[in-house]
């Protein structure tokens, strides 16, 4: 029997663990990645859930626990950054999860602890598809022409690929948030807690602790126009006049950005699809069903995607099948989180100081003693009574 090839398009969290998996369980592997050499960076991103199983099965649990970002709760803030109330944290689950790490730093390791024989061709992306009832050809920018058995984009939200070849089926919800990520030079002043500040006018302030050394900052902020289709220069002056008069950290975090090399824009945007797959080609990650910071699980529900492709695959020997039955799967981890209540913006991002005042006194409410627990089950992503699929693995 021949060997299976796949094409991932795409190395970050989702892309990787999907190379991995598949590589694991027999295929060869060729992953394209836009960027021309590895993404590092980005902020935190956490495994929660049925994430945890699959990182165990990775044997990289405690590569990732050595990464921890250092962070040990998260509270909310006000002007003068008292604490207003500290959020539940308890179990691996927390607001603060026990396998925090940064984006880059978890991909880094999946990287680093692929099985042998993956190939990954960095400054290179997918030109062409063109689908066979036997194979699929992806043509690339660069010039190479891949045959594969397998198409598998994970691109990110904002998929080109996708695109191209699931037009018409791609709902892109924007949520009219905007969040600015960055990184900024560490003070006396930091702790080892994300502490979180919302404003009136639709704002919110965060810094986060790191293991390197330096501070994690976000800006987010209601928006109706989307500020990452300007040069950084017109973004981040948009973005300072949107938070002038905001306090607390915010012109510390302003002036940290002018100067720091890795800021990053997101206007957040669900993707939302009724399918994902078709013929020689399907989607995971992001580039499937982006659930945004609001919903939570990301990295997490990127994490699972790939394991449980692989499986579904390495148990039938139709391919048709097996994306089908990958696809069953992951619908209701994905479906738990997207699904968000019309009232979660308003009340994240209250524009009047009545609005604040509500805020904050529901914020004292849930957080009490009493409601804590209820509460605290918020942030209990990934979260599946089912038994992953299992993985006729091939030792490499």
């Amino acid at each position: 029997m021949n060997t299976r090839h796949a094409v991932v398009s795409g190395a970050s969290i989702a892309g990787l663990s999907t190379a991995f998996w598949l590589r694991r369980s027999g295929w060869e592997v060729t992953v394209l990645e836009r960027a021309t050499t590895f993404r590092d960076g980005g902020q935190n991103v956490d495994v929660r859930g049925v994430g945890r199983e699959v990182l165990a099965k990775m044997g990289l649990t405690e590569a990732v626990r050595a990464q921890n970002t250092t962070e040990t709760g998260t509270v909310f803030v006000d002007a003068s950054g008292e604490v207003l109330v500290e959020l539940p944290s308890d179990g691996p689950d927390g607001a603060t999860a026990e396998l925090e790490i940064l984006r880059g730093d978890l991909a880094r390791t999946i990287l680093q602890h692929l099985p042998e024989g993956v190939e990954i061709n960095y400054g290179d992306t997918v030109a062409a598809v063109q689908e066979e009832a036997d194979r699929v050809t992806v043509t690339t920018n660069a010039g190479r022409v891949l045959r594969a058995d397998l198409l598998v984009i994970a691109e990110g939200v904002r998929s080109t690929t996708r695109e191209l070849l699931f037009e018409g089926q791609v709902d892109s919800r924007a949520l009219g948030i905007t969040m600015v990520f960055g990184t900024i030079p560490r003070t006396t002043d930091d702790d080892s807690r994300w502490r979180w500040y919302t404003t009136v006018g639709g704002r919110q302030v965060h810094l986060r602790p790191d293991q390197h050394g330096t501070t994690r900052a976000i800006l987010a902020c209601t928006e109706a126009e989307d500020p990452t289709r300007l040069d950084r220069t017109e973004a981040l002056a948009r973005i300072r006049d949107r938070f002038s008069g905001v306090g607390w950290e915010a012109p510390r975090i302003l002036d940290g950005f002018d100067s720091s090399d890795d800021v990053y824009l997101d206007h957040l945007t669900q993707i939302r699809m009724p399918v994902w797959h078709r013929g020689r080609v399907c989607l995971a990650g992001d580039a499937a069903w982006c659930v945004t910071p609001m919903g939570g699980g990301g990295a997490s529900l990127a994490l699972v995607s790939g394991y449980v492709l692989a499986a579904c695959l390495s148990g039938t020997g139709s391919l048709t099948t097996g994306l089908a039955a990958y696809e069953a799967w992951m619908r209701p981890l994905v479906d738990d989180v997207q699904q968000l209540p019309r009232w979660i913006k308003p009340f994240a991002f209250p524009r009047t100081r009545l609005g604040l005042a509500l805020r904050r006194m529901a914020d004292k409410v849930l957080m009490s003693p009493v409601l804590a627990p209820l509460t605290a089950r918020f942030t209990r992503i990934a979260q599946t009574d089912r038994e992953l699929p299992p993985l006729a693995a091939t030792a490499r």
